[in-house]
């Protein structure tokens, strides 16, 4: 027994370490050639066989257990980090001047090594382990460039699963639910264009300005009338950007932001009322009005029984709650549940010391959940490949 203990402390401390190794060096999406290379390096002397270069920089590891049977399964876990500037100060902190671990996918990538060097110890399961280390989850659609790349095409998965830590909760709590977990991202871009002239004969041109300024209070209308009171959904402006001169009024004006949702039927209304107020908007003030809508991340819907399933696994590795509601924020794993049934999963972080938000500067992963993340990823591995 002692020299189990011994070897689980020796495993902590090694992902501890790893972990600390790739926060000191984050790479943005589509860039992680060191993050990737050295989980590479990682699962090969695990003996497990890797496939690198999906979706650019995406790894996967093929772990088949002991035992014949024909269940897959896929773990996920993202590797980017953030365009953010690092202000912890720790001795970790990252090396690379606007680029950090803000969402902590450093811990995410350890945790599931860690899962790796337990199940690759001991594989007593049947069937086929796919571990999945993907690119570019902030804002790029790594999961959906590879499963572009054919992912569940060449590794099948009658399940996937995904991990990610959750400041909200305490450290260690284990939570998801059914259905909708985290909302669907849109981003629009609006130009207006006028003319442009002197801001002394205002009669001659056409304000770009002044119609930007009715159309952000008509957008900020659109959730409280347009959508039904038991449906959620945001709506924020987040840029406007127009004129360089005190006595110039611009020919053009960029309104810009984002909205999200849970259900494609409240995207779909949200979308419209938009294009109709710009309809009005042009032809009140004159300007001409252009809109690129984006409707880059969908909702992540999670398949009931696999959260039923997450769920009842947790509560023997730790604590478990049902979440009683979805998150705003948006996640691009839900490509991955478009194509296959599966869960995506919080992990609480949460203590006196790890108080920071996600995608802040103070953000750190907070070690000390390491385990119960890779307690929770061999569970539900042994657990599904039955």
């Amino acid at each position: 027994m002692a020299d189990q203990v011994q070897l689980q402390a020796d495993l902590l401390n090694d992902l501890v370490a790893l972990r600390r190794d790739i926060h000191a060096n984050p790479e943005l999406g589509f860039c992680e050639q060191r993050t990737a290379g050295r989980i590479a390096d990682e699962l090969r002397a695990l003996g497990i066989e890797v496939h690198e270069g999906i979706g650019t920089t995406g790894v996967v590891g093929v772990l088949k257990g002991r035992r014949e049977g024909s269940r897959t399964l896929g773990l996920r876990a993202d590797m980017d980090a953030l365009p953010i500037q690092e202000m912890t100060n720790l001795p970790w902190a990252s090396k690379t001047p606007g680029s950090f671990h803000g969402c902590g996918h450093d811990g995410h990538v350890a945790m599931l090594l860690g899962a790796a060097r337990v199940l690759a110890a001991d594989p007593d399961f049947a069937g086929t382990l796919h571990l999945i280390f993907q690119p570019a989850e902030e804002g790029l659609g790594g999961a959906r460039v590879m499963i572009e790349e054919g992912l569940f095409d060449r590794f099948p998965c009658d399940r996937v699963y995904a991990l990610h830590n959750w400041p909200g909760l305490p450290a260690g709590t284990i939570s998801t639910r059914p259905g909708a977990i985290m909302g669907a991202a849109d981003k629009f871009r609006i130009t207006l264009t006028g003319k442009g002239g002197h801001a002394a004969i205002p009669q001659d041109s056409p304000d770009a300005i002044l119609a930007a300024a009715s159309l952000v209070q008509q957008l900020n209308t659109i959730v409280s009338r347009a959508v039904p009171p038991y449906a959620s959904a945001v709506l924020s402006i987040t840029q406007i950007h127009g004129g360089h001169a005190h006595n110039v009024i611009p020919a053009e004006v960029m309104v810009a932001g984002t909205v999200r949702t849970f259900d494609p039927a409240v995207q779909d209304r949200i979308e419209d009322r938009m294009r109709a107020m710009l309809e009005g908007i042009a032809t009140s003030f004159e300007v001409e009005c252009a809109l690129d809508y984006d409707r880059y991340y969908p909702a992540t819907i999670n398949d009931a029984q696999a959260a039923a399933d997450v769920l009842e696994v947790a509560a023997t590795v730790g604590t478990a709650e049902l979440a009683p509601e979805p998150a705003p924020t948006s996640e691009d794993f839900s490509f991955m549940l478009q194509q296959r049934p599966g869960a995506y999963i919080w992990l609480g972080q949460s203590t006196h010391e790890h108080t920071a938000p996600l995608h802040n500067p103070q953000y750190d992963f907070n070690d000390a959940v390491l385990e119960n993340g890779v307690r929770l990823h061999v569970a539900l591995a042994r657990h599904w490949l039955k």
